[in-house]
């Protein structure tokens, strides 16, 4: 198929995908882990428990797979692509000492193609926010590195992770962690509210990537700093793939080249912008550790 003849997925549909795919995996992961049908169909929510979507909801095979609504998938499943090009994916980039503390449900939603905390160099009583949280395993890594007089916030487009997250908080006893439902491109809080943003693979599924980039330097504080994971190109994409919505809700068609991902960083407003990229998953494609500040 041609560039010309590849018809490019509306920001809409491309937004539905996203939202039904990790929408599923947050029903499975707190379906294999609830112990009653009550606790696998309600998460709890600021203002109590809210029922999710029970007819979506199914439960863990004697296997011990979730099955989601489109199909039934390993627990940890990757992103499109990643198993057989040898990727590594989710919880497994974490050392295990540091998810002995994290609800097994945050692991199982877990989606991510790096650590960022592991480059965050968080301190005690700094204020971080993660976009795109899920089930909250960044946000909970943070918690213990920031400490009862830090705070950490986890912002997700679907209603269901942001109650998977909320349910994962509760089972922990976290008190320094919150959740909110909230778009990336339009961050519900204040401006210079922030030391720190994380965010792990998540950015390659916005449409306005500048968008995200303008309101991640609105909410830091001067001197504030951006530390992200996400999947980048080396390569240009064939057309074909850039409109498969499979391929966008799986990180791989809404990836930018390397360096217009940090361009767009620095039009925002960033300085010391790097790039730290890992061999590539599969031709043209990698996952990359980004850093930026905001001026002080």
């Amino acid at each position: 198929m041609t560039e010309s003849a590849a018809a490019h997925p509306s920001d809409r549909d491309i937004r539905q995908a996203v939202t039904e795919r990790y929408g599923a995996r947050a029903r499975a992961a707190l379906g294999e882990h609830a112990t009653t049908t009550a606790e696998a169909c309600c998460a709890a929510d600021a203002d109590g428990p809210q029922p999710m979507s029970l007819e979506l909801l199914q439960f863990a095979t004697p296997e011990g797979q979730a099955c989601s609504v489109d199909g039934c998938c390993e627990a940890d499943d990757a992103p499109a692509d990643a198993a057989e090009d040898g990727g590594v994916w989710g919880s497994a980039l974490y050392d295990t000492d540091q998810l002995s503390e994290v609800p097994d449900a945050a692991q199982l939603a877990a989606a991510g193609c790096g650590n960022p905390t592991a480059i965050a160099e968080l301190s005690p009583g700094e204020a971080v926010l993660d976009l795109g949280s899920g089930g909250g395993i960044d946000c909970f890594l943070a918690s213990k590195q920031v400490g009862p007089d830090g705070e950490v916030w986890g912002v997700d487009m679907t209603p269901d992770m942001v109650q998977l997250a909320r349910h994962n908080a509760e089972s922990v006893g976290a008190t320094n962690v919150r959740f909110r439902l909230g778009e990336i491109e339009d961050i519900p809080f204040a401006d210079d509210t922030f030391d720190v943003i994380i965010s792990n693979c998540v950015i390659n599924l916005s449409t306005d990537k500048p968008q995200v980039f303008r309101e991640a330097f609105r909410v830091l504080k001067p001197g504030g700093r951006l530390r992200v994971s996400d999947m980048v190109l080396t390569a240009d994409l064939p057309a074909g793939e850039r409109a498969d919505l499979e391929a966008w809700a799986g990180c791989v068609a809404g990836a930018l080249p390397v360096e217009e991902y940090l361009g767009h960083i620095r039009a925002a407003g960033f300085s010391d912008v790097r790039a730290d990229c890992a061999e590539e998953t599969r031709p043209g494609i990698t996952s990359a550790n980004v850093t930026a500040v905001r001026p002080a």
